[in-house]
């Protein structure tokens, strides 16, 4: 499916100007998919292990087989590696992110994977006030005192909140994080929306329109769409070995999953990560058929054919279920992901030529009850050179605009940021918009998401092998489930997980 126009990745000779040096120019390079290998340059390979999928957690996966003396061959169906992460290019010569962009404490396996490509990471904007819009009311709060970050709503509902959130966090401890649905009370929480039992818990309409935000700000879904089971397994999923998971750790920005951003955008992780694997990454090629043939897969994709002994699938569950597959998935593995979707979000950035929000106080970040933007932040460069404001277009709001034109998105997403911002947010210098419902081979994000029902019934085959296929993606982490963290960390678990059995 072709982008909208301000949407295309960053051409050839811009990518090359913003990373630099003879590494990174290859990695530039294998986004474009000229030194990664484009798929009509070679028709047939047999390697150890053909790995489908070219975003974080198949790169990964690849880098970890090949340093364990194995050969690979990464299909990607784009034309450009990443996946859910993406760099855009703006009018002024920038970057920013159209896709995955944050990480923060307990994410060590991505802060590790960029650390080892010099990636750097520069704090989120931060300084000033956040802002409030409810009931037609904008309130400019503090972030440093008692309630950090949370709006400051009545008393009434923030106690309620608080009581909730605790109630939240004792409950995802109790979830195990390799088995969720065997928790104590799996069944009774699956039976349920996240809906239902916020409604039965946080009884003041402020406190509810806290927890609505916080759901939907984390999984571009509505409460509604959400098994509670899954909510509490994602909560515990914040964190890693040796730190249980939140749900301030999910929501937060210091000290949170906002945190940090990546210098020069985080699609630069997974560009100069395919770099170092060369023309092992074909691009182009999406995967059509995976079928058994003796002891091997011939793993069929648009222009290529891969005889591999073994199959590792790095894509979300519901694109993973389009492959046709020979001999059938069991029915466990294909019902669920017949049953895991893609969430509906969308991120639109307005540039302009200084972040004059700063200059009134506010760092940029937003909470609102209203439009079609709920919640935004700065997202400009580390030197404010220009100003960036970047918004969440979310669940029911996301597929309200699935079809409406990028004028009338842009409109809708300006008129939002005056009500937040004043008149100066009315005449950005250019405008870029990333629907990930429209695109090709995402449609949706941020991550899959469980109904009730699911996990109890089909969850056991979330990870679990089929012959000589193997599965990973974010989708498929123990920690940090949804997130670049989780992507990073289950292409290393699927690589031991080949490397055994290999």
């Amino acid at each position: 499916m072709a982008r909208e126009r301000q949407l295309s990745p960053l051409s050839p000779l811009s990518r090359r100007s913003l990373l630099g040096g003879a590494a990174a120019a290859a990695g530039a390079v294998a986004l474009t998919g000229t030194a990664a290998a484009p798929a009509s340059a070679a028709t047939t390979r047999d390697v150890d292990v053909a790995i489908v999928g070219g975003g974080l957690a198949g790169l990964t996966a690849a880098r970890d087989l090949v340093a364990g003396g194995k050969t690979v061959a990464v299909l990607e169906a784009r034309d450009r590696v990443g996946g859910r992460v993406l760099n855009l290019k703006l009018a002024n010569g920038g970057v920013t992110e159209g896709g995955g962009e944050f990480i923060g404490p307990t994410q060590d396996r991505i802060k590790a994977l960029a650390d080892s490509l010099g990636v750097g990471t520069f704090p989120t904007y931060n300084t000033g006030n956040n802002l409030l819009y409810k009931d037609g009311k904008r309130t400019p709060y503090a972030t440093d005192g008692l309630l950090g970050s949370v709006p400051p709503v009545d008393a009434a509902g923030l106690a309620n909140a608080a009581i909730v959130q605790a109630s939240l966090d004792d409950m995802a401890k109790q979830v195990p994080l390799d088995a969720p649905w065997t928790a104590p009370k799996a069944d009774e929480w699956d039976r349920q929306t996240f809906e239902t039992w916020l409604r039965a818990n946080a009884v003041i309409p402020s406190a509810k329109f806290l927890l609505d935000v916080a759901c939907t700000s984390i999984f571009s879904a509505e409460p509604r769409e959400l098994s509670l089971l899954f909510v509490l397994f994602y909560i515990a999923a914040a964190g890693n070995e040796t730190t249980p998971g939140t749900l301030e750790r999910l929501t937060e920005t210091a000290g949170g999953a906002q945190e940090l951003r990546f210098v020069g955008g985080s699609q630069q992780v997974p560009i100069k990560l395919a770099a170092t694997l060369g023309d092992r990454v074909v691009l182009n090629a999406p995967v059509r058929t995976i079928a058994k043939s003796g002891s091997k897969y011939v793993v069929t994709a648009d222009g290529i054919t891969v005889t591999a002994k073994r199959v590792v699938v790095a894509v979300p569950p519901p694109l993973a279920a389009r492959i046709t597959y020979d001999p059938l998935l069991p029915a466990a593995r294909d019902q669920l992901t017949q049953r895991l979707p893609m969430a509906s979000v969308g991120k639109a950035i307005a540039i302009y030529d200084t972040p004059f929000w700063r200059a009134d106080g506010l760092n940029g970040q937003v909470v609102s009850d209203s439009g079609v933007i709920s919640s935004t932040f700065d997202n400009s460069p580390p030197d404010a050179s220009y100003g960036a404001l970047m918004g969440f277009i979310e669940a029911d709001e996301a597929r309200k605009f699935d079809a409406a034109s990028e004028a009338e998105v842009k409109a809708a997403v300006l008129k939002d940021y005056v009500t937040y911002f004043g008149s100066k947010a009315a005449s950005p210098t250019s405008f870029v918009l990333q629907r990930w419902n429209n695109e090709a081979y995402a449609r949706g994000g941020p991550v899959s998401i469980a109904a009730p029902g699911v996990l109890t019934q089909y969850g056991a085959a979330l990870r679990t092998p089929v012959g000589g296929i193997h599965w990973a993606g974010t989708e498929t982490s123990l920690h940090w489930n949804g997130f670049m963290d989780g992507a990073v960390r289950s292409g290393e678990r699927v690589a031991k997980e080949v490397l055994a059995v290999l």
